[in-house]
């Protein structure tokens, strides 16, 4: 059971400011990248690492690990902040994100970089990959878990509802899917785009388990995915829903974030204002 006091609550909330500000200092080292996706998914990010997944990063691969995947892998600046924030290489690494030869590649690469579990690239595949995986750990016994980070957009694609629809069949109730429900994608609004509302509604005529919360409050997904634990029989799915861009001002709601990054200037702005936060949060506690 996860167990946060107020006290927890301020730690991961600083985690998360530090993770943003390197994803922003790491997205413009790189000079390339995604913004709006990776600031929006910081708390839940930093809730999983140093909350809710069983991991040890002095021993990526321990087999007893929970897997965590990430699906819409173009969001990695945020899982890469989160893993250094969490030890499993040093901060400065970040600066080589995208660069050539980096082990911090514009989509997360299993061989590359340990404990990412899967290499993505294309939308919609790591929700089938983990519901293989929560197979395999049923067959094997297992009683670590499967997490998979989904965007909302890659909801379009017809390989995410085969795996809704096998997931429901085999009752995986060691499968947890977060859903990064931003209703922005590279082109506009989701719902202008591609509509995918009655979102919950779909999900739960597939015999899923359905959860929805505030996926920038640190302290309700940690109250959320303790809930989706529980759950038995049944896959479980939280839709997150979030704010593009969440902590820089400039970026908050504007799709046009979705798939670029801040210059000099920006950057700069950007860091003041995640700082301003940080002081705010530390004055709290």
């Amino acid at each position: 059971m996860v167990v946060a006091t107020r006290q927890k609550i301020t730690e991961l909330e600083l985690h998360a400011n530090s993770v943003r500000q390197n994803i922003i200092r790491s997205l413009l080292a790189a000079g390339s990248g995604h913004s709006a996706g990776p600031l929006d998914m910081a708390d839940i990010f930093t809730a999983l690492y140093f909350e809710v997944l069983r991991h040890d990063a002095n021993d990526p691969l321990w087999e007893d690990r929970d897997r965590l995947l990430l699906s819409c892998g173009h969001i990695a600046p945020v899982r890469y902040a989160a893993m250094a924030e969490a030890g499993y290489f040093p901060i400065e690494e970040l600066l080589t994100l995208r660069k050539f030869g980096t082990r911090l590649q514009g989509h997360p690469e299993r061989v590359r970089l340990p404990a990412v579990e899967t290499t993505s690239g294309p939308l919609g595949e790591g929700l089938a990959q983990g519901t293989g995986m929560a197979v395999a750990a049923k067959l094997d016994r297992k009683s670590w878990r499967v997490y998979v980070v989904t965007s909302d957009a890659e909801h379009q694609c017809g390989l995410h509802w085969e795996a809704v629809m096998t997931a429901g069949k085999f009752r995986l109730d060691n499968l947890i899917n977060i859903v990064d429900r931003n209703f922005i994608q590279i082109d506009g609004n989701t719902e202008a785009v591609m509509p995918l509302e009655p979102l919950a509604a779909k999900y739960h005529s597939f015999n899923w388990e359905v959860f929805e919360c505030n996926g920038n409050d640190i302290a309700e997904f940690l109250m959320t995915i303790d809930r989706a634990r529980k759950v038995k029989d049944r896959p479980s799915v939280i839709i997150a829903h979030t704010v593009p861009g969440k902590g820089v001002s400039y970026m908050e709601g504007d799709y046009t974030w979705h798939g670029k990054p801040p210059n000099k200037e920006q950057a700069d702005v950007a860091l003041r204002e995640l700082q301003a936060e940080r002081e705010r949060i530390m004055a709290r506690a």
